[in-house]
């Protein structure tokens, strides 16, 4: 599977919800040098208040230290899958 994640038209409040579920660490790595490890409250709440203040992230790779979480986003993503969401 690839290391890079492309999100695009997301569902903060669902992707909060896949990223709980995660077993390891996942980062948010940008083209700048940022990186924040997104299971951090702070720092879901810092992406919050950048994507209400209308803050954008050209580009950014998603690196998950458990291959099982990388799944996870990787169907989130394309299918919007949330695990243990019954759609």
């Amino acid at each position: 599977m690839s290391d890079t994640i492309k999100l695009h038209d997301l569902d903060f409040a669902q992707l909060i919800n896949v990223l709980d579920t995660c077993k390891g660490d996942v980062y948010l790595e940008t083209d700048e040098g940022d990186v924040l490890n997104l299971k951090s409250k702070l720092c879901q709440m810092m992406g919050l208040a950048n994507v209400l203040n209308g803050a954008k992230v050209s580009e950014a790779t998603i690196r998950c230290t458990d291959p099982e979480d990388e799944s996870k986003l990787f169907r989130f993503n394309l299918y919007g899958e949330v695990p243990g969401n019954n759609q």
